[in-house]
């Protein structure tokens, strides 16, 4: 899969009504599974019939269908948010039971296609893998070098200030590292050389 993952900007909803079920998927871009997790527990309602959830974030994810027959819900839940390519999303869908049984294939059909609906229509944000560089100067060179690296998108991680100069880390996006490291040997005339942290 070449197309690159997204993530979401912001957290979103969509609401359905299917035979006399209410459905609501609420859908939030999470950094970690305890993150993951809190978005659950905050957005759970406590007078619906079932919360069912999934969350992807890289090689981890989870789900889980509340109390609905296996595979019912959970699981139609994070297939939705892999089709459309969300990575670090986690989704809830809340049910509200109306009264009429969806059956096994109707309630995939309803948590999956409830959950997709909402991500469809959700504003996404391409996730850019990131480097981590270090370098070490003078003092009189950081100013010029921080500035120089903003210009490629790089943003101070930590400095670090002792009797001899200062330890810069930095973070930009990763197809701009060995440009960044190309700079930095320009700027200081091949004394500095950045070397990758990650």
């Amino acid at each position: 899969m070449n197309e690159p993952l997204h993530t979401l900007v912001e957290a979103c909803r969509h609401a359905e009504e299917i035979k006399k079920s209410r459905f609501l998927a609420q859908a939030a871009p999470v950094a970690s599974p305890e993150q993951a997790l809190a978005f659950v527990r905050e957005v759970s309602a406590a007078d619906a019939t079932h919360n069912c959830w999934a969350y992807r974030i890289g090689q981890d994810y989870r789900f889980n269908d509340d109390g609905e027959p296996g595979g019912t819900a959970g699981r139609p839940i994070l297939q939705a948010i892999e089709s459309q390519g969300f990575d670090r999303v986690a989704v809830v869908v809340t049910r509200w039971y109306g009264g009429i049984k969806l059956g096994a294939g109707g309630l995939a059909r309803a948590y999956g296609g409830t959950a997709a609906e909402c991500l469809r229509t959700a504003a996404r944000v391409p996730i850019v893998a990131m480097a981590r560089l270090s370098l070490r100067c003078e003092f009189a060179e950081l100013a010029l070098l921080k500035a120089r690296l903003r210009d490629l998108g790089a943003e101070t991680a930590r400095e670090q200030f002792d009797a001899d100069g200062v330890t810069l880390e930095f973070e930009l996006p990763a197809q701009r590292a060995a440009e960044a490291e190309a700079r930095i040997a320009d700027l200081s005339r091949g004394r500095i050389a950045a070397r990758r942290l990650d």
